[in-house]
């Protein structure tokens, strides 16, 4: 039942935040720059909450994900510009592929550990990246032109869809079998948990929304190419994860929101930019190595405790 209101209360309170701001880009208040950054922000907060799902609930290290967010932004634009597709069904196919694509790393990956995996994801994503900057068929090195399709609409969606499939995983019985995992292997795998399949479902779900948050990506700007999903963006996506705190999807959407702001404002300035995010992250990282909100969610901090010697 608390669930339940917890749910309701969470999309009652989306679509008010949809409607205030929706209504403020309508009347000219907010201006395309922060519109884009909204846009942008919501991205970054579906990659770093599908990237949370693999490290903090499941313990996998993976550096790749820069290799799903590849494939779903290739395949979607290959929908709508060659195929001529409609780009509802050009997201969805670059989930799909990304999915696929996740299956086929995570199958015989994830039967590695630690630096192992860490390696093996880091080498998918490089093998992607290569492919399509040899691809002619996306325009290779040059890039590949893309419509701009990506709405504040459509990405908001895509966002509550997200956050709303993944906490509902995480509270199934399928996500407690991931938690498990992440505290101990052995122990899970005592257990009869099937540790190797739970480890390839959130790894095929992770890329799946990382193929989603591609095909938004990649019809937010008038260009893609391969240097844009280089392993510096599997690291900015793994920073969102890490600083948000390892296991906490609250934190994951908090610093995703804090280091896009801060990235966006600095764009024009690329050295000082550099600067200040290592500065942020060196602080937060001595000062609190758990990252912002550790493993607790941004509801633990509402809830009432009972005072001591009061019945």
């Amino acid at each position: 039942m608390k669930k339940s209101k917890r749910f309701w209360l969470f999309l009652i309170l989306s679509v008010i935040l949809y409607g205030i701001i929706n209504y403020l880009i309508n009347v000219g208040i907010v201006n395309p720059f922060y519109s884009n950054m909204l846009i942008l922000i919501s991205i970054n907060i579906i990659l770093a909450v599908s990237l949370h799902l693999v490290i903090g609930i499941t313990g996998q290290f993976s550096i790749g994900h820069a290799g799903f967010l590849a494939v779903g932004a290739y395949v979607s634009a290959i929908f709508t510009m060659r195929l001529e597709l409609p780009f509802v069904i050009a997201i969805v196919a670059g989930g799909i592929i990304a999915t696929l694509a996740g299956l086929v790393v995570g199958i015989p990956t994830l039967r590695l550990r630690g630096d192992y995996l860490a390696i093996a994801t880091l080498g998918f994503a490089e093998i992607i990246r290569i492919i399509f900057l040899n691809f002619d068929y996306v325009g290779g090195a040059a890039g590949m032109q893309v419509s701009h399709l990506t709405t504040w609409t459509t990405t908001f969606v895509c966002l509550i869809i997200t956050i709303v499939v993944i906490t509902n995983f995480t509270n199934s019985r399928h996500g407690r079998a991931c938690i498990a995992i992440r505290e101990n292997e052995i122990a899970a795998d005592a257990m009869g948990i099937n540790t190797t399949f739970y480890k390839v479902i959130a790894f095929a779900l992770g890329s799946f929304f990382a193929g989603i948050a591609g095909g938004l990506y990649s019809h937010n700007f008038f260009i893609i190419q391969p240097t844009n999903f280089g392993f510096l963006k599997s690291f900015d996506i793994l920073i969102f994860v890490v600083l948000g705190g390892l296991g906490s999807l609250s934190g994951s959407v908090i610093s995703a929101i804090l280091l896009t702001v801060i990235s966006t404002f600095l764009q024009e300035y690329p050295e000082t930019r550099m600067i200040i995010y290592s500065l942020v992250l060196v602080v937060v990282m001595l000062y609190r190595p758990q990252g912002l909100m550790g493993t607790r969610e941004i509801t633990d901090l509402f809830k009432w405790k009972p005072v001591k010697g009061r019945n």
